[in-house]
């Protein structure tokens, strides 16, 4: 039961422009006329977020009449294509990677490639892969937040440990809490996406983000060797016993007792798991953040940042604001306010990021990545993405059933890319 636009929240901030006490001195660059922005969430952080930024924004133009439209995140997904088919806005919210893609095929979305020219395309380097798509730039990011492995530092130094940089080391690490009667890693998977992280970080670290987009992609068949091998590294894990039992009985937080219970050794999972770790008891002295391993020696370590974005639709009346506005949203400032609100992180290099030490750790990972996926269900197409999702799930239950898995897979995406 979802509301038409008509029907959702609007929030009309045209009055800032009759000079009130956001008003300030007109600016060198003059924008003037209606500027409307498509907002994509409305809960409360990112709702206070994006109605801070434009209100910094309107300050800055005072000749602008600006309309902040916030729109709840799911009802987005569906209206998305008519509003910019039948009636644009200037500026609309998204997501980086293959979410984007359709939208630029369909010639919905403007190329902003000279936003990226020069210092501020060096600043935002590591997201450059996913906001490009045919070697040019479609958007520009104002948030992510890091994937990675949170590990009991305390268990780990107790069992003299370190965080593995290879996969070898992984292993050994593995085997040694197992001989200690505890899992390797918590999960839970009855809300498939958890696995889908697994199959992500597996298939980075075994042949590379180049390999992983043109799967995603839908270039490669599932049937290639290449996948063979991606899964033949997660067998290894699952037929040593490395997850906690009966998982597909768990949502992602139902699992996160395993981790604080010290019955498992580490999590792959979001940086939004911490906050529910620290309300469970854990304390950061007893929490550690890794990056995942290297697999295959020489592949560029590219990491899962889902990433969220600004875009100007093809059809936006006021190109030149919009693309100010862009501009504004990528300002080291305003990516330091943004997500001080958000509690995630900044993309620019030069933004400043609070004393949290995951989100440290995370922005100095992601700052040096080589590139960003957007995690699977982001990546791949709807269709593609749910059925492969189902497959990671049965593959770790039944993984001798990887033949049949990796056929049907085929048959889907076979249908999906063609269409």
């Amino acid at each position: 039961m979802r509301k038409g636009i008509s029907g959702i929240l609007a929030t009309s901030l045209a009055a800032f422009a009759l000079g009130t006490a956001l008003a300030g001195p007109a600016q060198a660059e003059e924008l003037t006329g209606n500027l409307r922005i498509f907002f994509n969430d409305l809960n409360p952080a990112p709702r206070s977020a994006i109605e801070g930024l434009v209100a910094r924004f309107q300050e800055k133009h005072p000749g602008l009449e600006i309309e902040l439209t916030v729109l709840d995140r799911e009802a987005n997904k569906t209206q998305i294509r008519n509003y910019l088919t039948a009636n644009p806005p200037d500026v609309n919210a998204w997501y980086a990677g293959n979410r984007m893609r359709p939208f630029v095929a369909a010639g919905l979305f403007e190329d902003v490639s000279d936003l990226w020219e020069g210092e501020l395309g060096e600043a935002l380097a590591s997201t450059r892969p996913s906001m490009t798509i045919d070697g040019r730039q479609w958007g520009v990011p104002y948030t992510y937040y890091q994937w990675g492995l949170y590990y009991r530092s305390d268990i780990f130094d107790r069992l003299g440990l370190t965080a593995a940089t290879t996969w070898e080391e992984e292993l050994e690490n593995c085997r040694t809490l197992l001989e200690n009667g505890i899992k390797c890693y918590t999960i839970g998977t009855r809300f498939l996406w958890t696995a889908a992280g697994w199959f992500d970080y597996l298939s980075l670290r075994t042949h590379g983000y180049e390999f992983h987009m043109a799967l995603t992609n839908g270039e490669i068949p599932w049937t290639d060797e290449r996948v063979r091998e991606v899964f033949a590294n997660w067998r290894t894990l699952v037929d040593m016993g490395a997850f906690v039992d009966n998982h597909t009985s768990f949502t992602w937080q139902e699992a996160l007792p395993f981790l604080v219970n010290g019955e498992a050794g580490a999590y792959l999972m979001g940086n939004f798991a911490v906050a529910p770790l620290r309300d469970a008891g854990l304390t950061d002295d007893q929490l550690g953040f890794a990056q995942f391993p290297l697999i295959t020696a020489g592949i560029p370590m590219a990491e899962d940042a889902p990433t969220d974005t600004f875009h100007i639709p093809a059809g936006a009346q006021n190109k030149e604001a919009a693309r100010a506005f862009l501009r504004f949203v990528v300002d080291p400032e305003n990516q330091t306010i943004i997500n001080e609100e958000l509690g995630q992180l900044p993309v620019h290099r030069d933004a400043r990021v609070g004393d949290d030490k995951f989100l440290q750790a995370g922005f100095e990972m992601l700052s040096n990545a080589s590139a960003l996926a957007q995690f699977f269900d982001r990546d791949a197409p709807a269709e593609m993405a749910s059925a492969a999702m189902e497959g990671f799930q049965e593959f770790m239950v039944r993984p001798d059933n990887l033949d049949a898995i990796l056929t049907r897979l085929e048959r889907v995406r076979e249908r999906v890319y063609r269409e």
